[in-house]
Parts: C-alpha cells; structure tokens; sequence
C-alpha cells in the first residue's frame, strides 16, 4: 500500500508529480482552485486545514510537503512592490506542521534560504534539465543528500523561446505556462520522496 502525502500550497502539482513517481499518493490543497492538478485536490485554506490537525487525517498521511507563497522573500516583489504587503508563512507553517509529528519538507525560493533550516538546494542542471531554477528544501528529518552540484554549461540552451518551451523543459507539460511560473520540477522531489521513503520505513 502506497503511503499518503499531504501537499500544501500545491498549485499545479510540480511537487505533487514528483512525490507521486517516487511512491506517493498525493492529495492536494490550495486556496486556488487548480484544474490541472493531477491527483486529488482540496480547495481550501492550507493554513487552517492544517490548524485542525488531526481532524482531517483520515485516513492518515504518513508526510506533508508545504510549498508557502514566496512573494515575501522573492526578490521579484521588492522591485515591482512591497514585501511587507505579502505574509511571512515559513514560520507559520513549520510551527503547525510540527504541531502534527509527521514528518515534513517545506520548500521556498532562493530569497527565503535563511529563513529556512539547514536547506538543501537543487538545481535543474544536476538532473540534466535544461533549466536551473534553484529551490531549497527543509526537512525534520535527516534528508541524507547533499547539496548537488549545479551544471551551467555554457552549451545548455537555458533561455527558452517562450514560457510554453520552459515549463515543458521543466517536466511540467500537463500545467499551463502561467501555472508553470509557480511550480518546480518533478524531479526534485522525487529525488527527496525516494529518501522520505527509505525515512518512513526505518521509522515504521
């Protein structure tokens, strides 16, 4: 039986996919309502559903993935805007996951690496993707990877003729382009659901 993985703040499911190729059954919740998401979704508010842990934990998820808005942190808001107009949610949203004891991966942009504990940084490059788009990832448990190494080869077409070629460079073909904006790669996490399995295994 296949364990079950609570994906917050889940947007199109970039996260969700690579959860899913590593041995997941993924369940999604965003306060968005996301067509394209490809597993079961939940239109809420990922916050306040997690506030009411366990309540909503039937049957039980073995782990949660928590991918908070980044629009505080992103260096993209201060040169269009204001960061203190968008909310801080890394600390809120550690504080109620480990309210729940579940083991939990909270991922972010570059900008928000120092709010982030020991994060690990992944790079499109290091799984020959032809994109960089660097994201980090905190886990409360021993995720036993080391940072991998970047590959920016100068050959590696990263520029991309629109945003339709991007997202499918990313692995994201079933998104949109404009979904693709906020999403990661697959392959990120399902590199670090591989070792959240091994994880929930030695602990079962």
């Amino acid at each position: 039986m296949r364990p079950r993985l609570l994906d917050l703040f889940c947007g199109a499911g970039g996260a969700a996919m690579g959860y899913h190729c590593a041995g997941f059954d993924v369940v999604g919740v965003d306060i968005v309502e996301q067509p394209n998401y490809p597993f079961e979704f939940v239109h809420d508010d990922a916050l306040l559903l997690l506030s009411t842990y366990p309540w909503w934990d039937v049957p039980p998820f073995h782990a949660v993935h928590a991918s908070p808005p980044c629009q505080h942190y992103a260096a993209s808001t201060a040169w269009r805007g204001n960061r203190a107009d968008h909310p801080d949610l890394i600390a809120p949203t550690r504080d109620l996951l480990e309210q729940t004891g579940l083991p939990y991966v909270i991922e972010n942009v570059p900008d928000a690496r120092r709010h982030l504990n020991n994060p690990l940084r992944l790079c499109g490059s290091a799984f020959g993707l032809r994109v960089r788009r660097h994201r980090y990832f905190e886990a409360n448990w021993p995720l036993p990877i080391l940072t991998l190494g970047c590959h920016h080869h100068q050959q590696l077409p990263f520029m991309h003729k629109g945003e339709r070629a991007y997202a499918d460079a990313m692995g994201c073909e079933w998104m949109t382009a404009l979904e693709a904006r906020q999403a990661i790669p697959p392959a990120y996490t399902e590199l670090i659901g591989s070792q959240l399995l091994q994880h929930l295994r030695v602990a079962a």
